[in-house]
């Protein structure tokens, strides 16, 4: 075999062992010792402790020196501590270091400064006098006393416990510890006495008293502010600290202090200005709070400013650490430190606690990057990343192992099986542990395999077999050796037959709307799984989430799919990809789809006349199929949306872009949009263009329905329906009403100038009543006049009926119904018409006032008024009317109404068969003393909504027997007031075969009892031999009750929705 494999070795990454390296648990801190006067224990504890196994022993620097504890020096350890007993101001204060090592290395811990605090006393013991004038300004200097720590300062006046309150004329400086007077008063004449306290050992001392003194020779004039007490040029502030600017000024009168920022910015919440003491304080400062501030003294006199900036650093913060790390022989190490800060920290490395020796070229340190390559056993220990600017310094560990291990495949066998596509590549990767790199071979089988197709990629050793056949098939082992041992492992290679897809690639041309199937069918090694997957121009389809679109079609082996009513959006390239566990292969499609144009674009008015619109645009996207035609719709704010337009050309190609519209309303408002139109269909139409007004002209509509008549007296109204707006023609737009008497030669003119008037009326006493006049209605508007409507004849106004109708005559119907007849006057003469009369009525409770209204039209002489109360009077009038309103009243007559029909509705209906026939048989209906007399009855008969009245003057009445259909009946008795009261309906059901005997048949009453409106009581003569049924309507369903003697059944009827009876003997 020519195979050959390449010997390149992989790194390893054991697992981390138990922590046996030393890490700090505590580090010291910084410490500002107390010496107060008389105090002889003066001893100082650093603390250091540290984990790790051997257990670490320590060591300390002061100031970059070792510290070396002997008997009976002032330096000891108990444990990792270091006590110092007896400071000594001169000689211990400086920056300590604690370090503990083991075998695995050394660590240094942070850095810890001791400082000392005290306070002596002031040497001198008197102060000269200080001499000013009343209104000048004054400073009394404090000059603290040697100290080491911060200081706070009082003053007293005069004497204990009198203490100078500070205001807007009084400030002491906690930067110098002077009094400032801004104007002296004659009360601030005395002694003066400034008290020094040490914030950290809580002592005070006083020093000389400085006696202030009033000169006798005038008083200082107004001058304008001197700033005394001002903060330097540039403050540097730490983060989150707080910060505090102090600001005083002389003057008379007393100057006002006030602070703002340079760079206009207000201040936020937490800024504290104490104006009374002229101190401006920042807490928390961050970096939003840098920048230039400004302190304003300002008086009558003038005013003066100090500026300063303040700006923010902070000390180094490690925002990425090394952590520890285990490597083999000949790896590379690299370990990335980072940190924040301001100014930008720079870093350094320390191995072990000394500084690390970049000397050799496989040691690199850039920008807190440590990188060491080709590691060995050297360079195992404890490294540290030191981070450091100006405002501090920080340390972080991490341990550093490098190990060496005979070959290992026992965490990384070779793959158990690999599979292969032939005529394709294949790698098969060999990944052992072993430290340091040895040899690594590869048997094909038993046969050796010379090294030629190995490679190395990541760390691990690949064995690259290029045109796979199937003779390369089989068992490989890949050998790793080196100085600590042998070991092998052993994977199978498969090869397996290619997949090919058979469908040709293609172009496909569709119509929206079409659907189309995508073929992707493949051959393939049967032992192998398929997978499809389909992209649409490079973006992956999701099936069921584009609309339904997208649908796969194909089986296990092919991976077709349909597209479904496709549209524009879906032209594009197709690409099926097909997927096994040894290969991959695609195949792309191009689909045009051709629909109907998209919206022309640019829509254009050009020009504008009267009656035309010229229109130009551009053609949009064919979608590929050639523009045939266009068309131009229309709309304006009359129209009910689009309407199709007559162009010139009238048929517009699909080369042209241009067109006139013709046959426009002049002065109207058009919006115009274009159509394309090709062989698929009509396209989307264009934005519509800009809106433009077709210039005025003479009116040409005139208005249509011109008429007229009626009005008051000597009055001629002639009526018209206006013309539209759109049909004005232009601004101004009135009507011109032309009227003359009939056989008249000139013609009277009125101008109308609203445009939407629809009447005229021209009132004259001259007019002589219902005379008649030709009339016509013309147009006109800015441009001129327009043309008159057709000539009509109308009447002038009439007058109202002079005489009242005769012979009013009313009777009474039925209880609820008049009659009321009159005699007609004649239906017109030269000076009025009757067009109708109006009869009034009311009854005897009400006045005339509160009549009820009947109007007749036409030359009628009689009127039914209905819905009348019965046995009650009412009075009635009549009168005349016509278009001017109406004539004198008649003379009013009575009416009374007969008595009202029967209240009571007819009971005990009974039925039974006889033959053919069904007997019907009801109780007398008795008229009440207020009623009228029952003449008769009336019975319906309702079969299928086909309803039948009988009208008897009996209480029985005999019916044809249903046969095949049921009915309804019901009995309502009447007089003559009408109508009365309709009994309960009355179910006959239909009965099928044959006539029972009637012999045989129970003779049975019913009735409802209104003690229990949802129960029926039944009683009857029964037989022994009869059965009772209850037959429930719409389910053909019978309960049965049996009966041998005379008795009363009762039946819940809240049961049922709707029951009827039917009765049979055992002969049935």
């Amino acid at each position: 075999n020519d195979i050959k494999a390449d010997l390149v070795l992989l790194v390893l990454h054991p697992g981390s062992g138990v922590l046996l390296r030393p890490m700090f648990t505590k580090q010291p801190g910084s410490v500002v010792f107390p010496i107060r006067s008389g105090e002889s224990r003066r001893e100082v504890v650093f603390s250091c402790e540290a984990q790790g196994h051997p257990p670490p022993f320590y060591r300390w620097k002061l100031n970059d020196s070792f510290i070396t504890p002997r008997p009976g020096s002032r330096y000891s350890l108990m444990g990792g501590n270091l006590h110092i007993a007896h400071l000594n101001k001169q000689e211990d204060v400086g920056i300590y270091q604690c370090m503990a090592s083991n075998s695995f290395g050394t660590i240094v811990s942070r850095e810890a400064s001791l400082h000392v605090a005290y306070l002596e006393n002031f040497k001198t013991q008197r102060r000269s006098p200080v001499r000013v004038r009343e209104g000048q300004g004054v400073v009394l200097l404090c000059g603290p006393p040697p100290h080491s720590g911060e200081l706070s300062f009082t003053w007293i006046f005069n004497e204990h416990p009198s203490y100078v309150t500070q205001d807007t004329r009084r400030f002491v400086s906690q930067k110098t510890g002077n009094l400032y007077i801004a104007k002296v008063e004659p009360s601030d004449v005395g002694n003066y006495t400034c008290v020094v306290t040490n914030t950290v050992t809580k002592s005070s001392v006083e020093g000389p008293p400085t006696p202030l003194v009033l000169r006798v020779d005038g008083v200082m004039g107004e001058y304008e502010p001197k700033i005394e007490v001002q903060f330097p040029e540039v403050v540097p502030v730490a983060k989150s600290s707080t910060v505090k600017l102090e600001c005083f000024a002389l003057g008379n009168p007393v100057p006002t202090i006030s602070w703002k920022k340079v760079d206009g910015a207000s201040f936020t919440r937490k800024v504290d200005i104490n104006k009374a003491s002229g101190v401006l304080e920042i807490p928390y400062f961050q970096q939003e709070d840098a920048g230039m501030y400004e302190c304003v003294a300002e008086n009558s006199r003038g005013k003066n400013s100090v500026k300063g900036k303040l700006s923010y650093y902070a000390a180094p913060h490690f925002t990425e650490k090394p952590q520890d790390v285990q490597k083999t022989i000949d790896e590379t190490l690299v370990w990335e430190c980072k940190a924040s800060g301001k100014p930008k920290p720079s870093y350094r490395w320390l191995k072990n606690g000394e500084p690390l020796d970049p000397m050799e070229d496989r040691v690199q340190v850039n920008n807190g990057v440590l990188t060491i390559s080709s590691l060995n056993l050297a360079d195992i220990g404890m490294f540290q990343c030191v981070a450091e600017n100006k405002h501090g310094r920080i340390f972080t560990n991490a341990e550093l192992r490098v190990v060496a291990i005979a070959p290992d495949f026992s965490q990384n066998l070779l793959k158990a099986q690999t599979l292969a596509r032939q005529g394709g590549d294949v790698l098969i990767e060999c990944k052992p542990r072993m430290s340091p790199r040895g040899m690594i071979s590869w048997r094909k089988g038993k046969e050796a395999l010379r090294e030629s197709h190995s490679v190395l990629s990541g760390g691990s050793l690949f064995l690259r077999i290029s045109n796979v056949s199937k003779s390369d098939a089989g068992m490989y082992t890949c050998v790793a050796r080196n100085q600590f041992g042998v070991a092998s492992s052993a994977g199978s290679l498969l090869v397996k037959d290619a997949t090919v897809i058979t469908s040709p690639a293609g172009h496909l041309d569709v119509t929206v709307g079409e659907s189309i199937v995508l073929p992707c069918q493949v051959s393939h090694d049967p032992t192998l799984d398929l997978k499809f997957t389909w992209f649409f121009n490079e973006q992956l389809i999701h099936f069921g989430s584009h609309g339904a679109y997208f649908e796969k079609v194909g089986g296990r082996s092919d991976g077709d799919i349909m597209i479904r009513n496709i549209q524009l959006r879906h032209a594009g390239k197709y690409t099926c990809a097909v997927q096994t566990k040894v290969d991959s292969i695609s195949i792309a499609t191009d689909v045009v789809v051709r629909g109907p144009p998209g919206p022309p674009v640019d829509c254009q008015v050009t020009k504008m006349t009267e009656t035309t619109a010229s229109l130009s645009w551009g053609p949009g996207t064919d979608n590929h199929s050639p523009i045939l035609s266009y068309t131009i719709q229309a709309r304006t704010p009359f129209s009910l949306g689009w309407q199709a337009v007559t162009t010139v050309p009238e048929l517009l190609g699909g080369k042209q872009l241009s067109a006139t519209v013709t046959d426009l309303s002049s002065w109207v408002d058009y919006e115009f949009r274009v159509l394309a139109i090709n062989s698929i269909g009509t396209g989307e139409p264009s934005k519509p263009s800009k809106k433009a007004r077709t210039k005025d002209t003479l009116p040409r509509l005139t208005p249509a329905r011109v008429s007229g008549g009626g009005g008051g007296r000597s009055e001629l109204v002639i009526t018209w329906e206006p013309v539209p707006e759109e049909m004005q023609s232009g601004p101004g737009f009135g009507y011109v009403v032309a009227f003359r008497p009939l056989g008249a030669q000139g013609w009277m003119q009125a101008a109308v100038t609203s445009p939407d008037a629809s009447r005229y009326v021209f009132k004259n006493e001259s007019i002589p009543p219902f005379s008649p006049y030709q009339v016509k209605v013309g147009v006109y508007n800015n441009k001129g006049e327009g043309p008159f409507s057709p000539v009509t004849t109308i009447y002038s106004a009439e007058e109202e009926p002079s005489r009242a109708p005769g012979r009013l005559r009313a009777r009474s119907v039925l209880a609820s119904e008049v009659e009321v007849t009159w005699k007609p006057l004649p239906w017109s003469n030269n000076r009025r018409r009757i067009l109708g009369y109006e009869l009034q009525y009311w009854s005897e409770k009400q006045k005339q006032e509160a009549a009820t209204v009947i109007r007749t039209a036409g030359n009628k002489t009689s009127v039914l008024i209905r819905d009348l109360e019965g046995s009650s009077t009412y009075y009635v009038c009549l009168r005349a009317y016509n278009s001017a309103g109406v004539g004198p009243q008649s003379n009013i007559v009575n009416v009374t109404t007969k008595k009202p029909p029967p209240s009571q509705a007819p009971v005990k209906i009974m039925w039974n068969t006889s033959n053919s026939k069904v007997i019907l048989k009801w109780d007398q209906v008795h008229a009440l003393e207020n009623e009228s007399e029952v003449t008769g009855y009336k019975v319906n008969q309702d079969k299928h909504s086909r309803p039948n009245v009988v009208e008897t003057n009996n209480t029985s009445l005999e019916l044809s027997l249903p046969v095949n259909q049921g009915y309804v009946i019901q009995i309502k008795p009447f007089s003559e007031g009408g109508e009365g009261i309709s009994s309960r309906q009355i179910t006959i059901p239909k009965i099928a075969g044959r006539t029972p005997h009637s012999h045989l048949l129970p003779f049975l009453h019913y009735c409802v009892f209104p003690l229990l409106s949802t129960n029926i009581a039944l009683w009857g003569r029964f037989f022994s031999s009869t059965f009772l049924k209850w037959l429930l309507k719409g389910t053909g369903s019978f309960i049965s009750c049996f009966y041998g003697t005379e008795r009363t059944l009762w039946l819940d009827c809240s049961l049922f929705e709707d029951v009827f009876f039917f009765f049979h003997s055992p002969s049935f």
